[in-house]
């Protein structure tokens, strides 16, 4: 029972911080600026926050556009992450962009390694070669000398950059938003084969309680973002459909659109910066998560990563596509069932009277 309560408490942790919260929040702002600019015939005086009933209406309002949110959450992602309305023309266009600042990023830091290990004396034959092709690049013209003027501390940041793609540049994606998702969703993929899009929740039913509340809490902070971004956009709309009102107040509606949408890269930037730790709790998830996975599944954990590998690629693609004869080449990864424990043998009674 209390294994019950306690989940159904972290679930509503998120549900509450991650979309209620900033429901509130943004819900507040619209109350103490859009609606007081807006003559009454629009019968908003009630709604305001500092009216008798306009805290509690708040509340509500919150909770319910709050749970809307949580519904949608999955088409509000995609169209952050670039995966969802977004022109193919676009689309490609943003892809290539980013493929282009994750591999200038890859390269400047590949030559300030290089550099570091030349200094050294340790760069082999392959390196100098690699080390001379970035040297005379010219597409490294513009941050070469002032990436060699970086701390150690910048050059960690530069590292930190480039962890929020994907390694496969193949998969990036092309928002922020969407290569910072993208690397850890293909993390399984990439070090064990193991399509964890595919078995998602068959990992998380079997993985560590713990590994499964750092993953949950680690995207409520980004879903609180997520939800601030939604409704200051909303607020924007708002505050300047205000305008066309009767005796609306242009002297306090144009500065709150104006700080609103400032805000909203602010709120983006920070939905991107706070998948670094849902990163890393979703690697720790794989990581962790895998073998307990596998012994569910009916299957023996190989020792070698080779095989490893290919175990999970057989039980992604048995998972994926209909069955067929092929399929049954994942029966060599199958461990020897336990047979049923017997059921001890009770004491023997007394013997018959003499």
């Amino acid at each position: 029972m209390g294994d019950i309560a306690k989940g159904v408490l972290v679930g509503a942790w998120g549900l509450l911080v991650g979309w209620i919260l900033p429901t509130t929040i943004n819900l507040a702002i619209l109350g103490f600026t859009v609606f007081p600019s807006v003559d009454d015939e629009f019968g908003v005086a009630r709604l305001r926050p500092a009216t008798p009933h306009g805290a509690t209406l708040l509340l509500v309002l919150a909770v319910l556009f709050g749970l809307i949110l949580y519904a949608l959450q999955n088409p509000l992602y995609r169209i952050l992450e670039g995966y969802l309305l977004w022109p193919p023309a676009a689309y490609g266009r943003r892809c290539r962009h980013h493929q282009k600042v994750r591999t200038a990023l890859d390269d400047r830091l590949t030559l300030l390694r290089l550099e570091r290990q030349s200094r050294a004396g340790t760069l082999r034959e392959p390196e100098a070669r690699t080390l001379a092709r970035l040297s005379g690049s010219p597409h490294l013209t513009r941050w070469r000398e002032a990436d060699r003027r970086r701390s150690l501390t910048q050059r960690a940041l530069l590292q930190e950059q480039l962890a929020r793609y994907p390694v496969d540049t193949d998969q990036i994606a092309p928002t922020r938003l969407g290569n910072a998702i993208r690397r850890f969703e293909e993390y399984g993929h990439d070090r064990y084969r193991l399509d964890t899009q595919l078995l998602w929740n068959e990992l998380q039913a079997t993985a560590p309680d713990q590994a499964c509340r750092q993953v949950d809490a680690a995207r409520t902070s980004v879903d609180f973002f997520v939800a601030l971004l939604y409704g200051h956009a909303v607020l924007v709309v708002l505050a300047l459909a205000a305008l066309t009102a009767p005796d609306a107040a242009p002297i306090r509606l144009l500065p709150a659109a104006a700080a609103v949408t400032v805000l909203i890269p602010v709120w983006y930037r920070s939905a991107v910066v706070a998948t670094d730790e849902w990163a890393t709790a979703v690697r720790a998830l794989v990581n962790v998560g895998r073998g307990p996975l596998a012994h569910s599944l009916g299957f023996a954990l190989p020792k070698g990563l080779a095989d490893e590998r290919a175990m999970w690629t057989m039980v992604s693609k048995f998972t994926r596509i209909p069955y067929d004869d092929p399929a049954v080449a994942v029966d060599r990864f199958r461990r020897q069932l336990e047979p049923p424990s017997a059921p001890p043998a009770s004491p023997p009674g007394p013997g018959p009277a003499d």
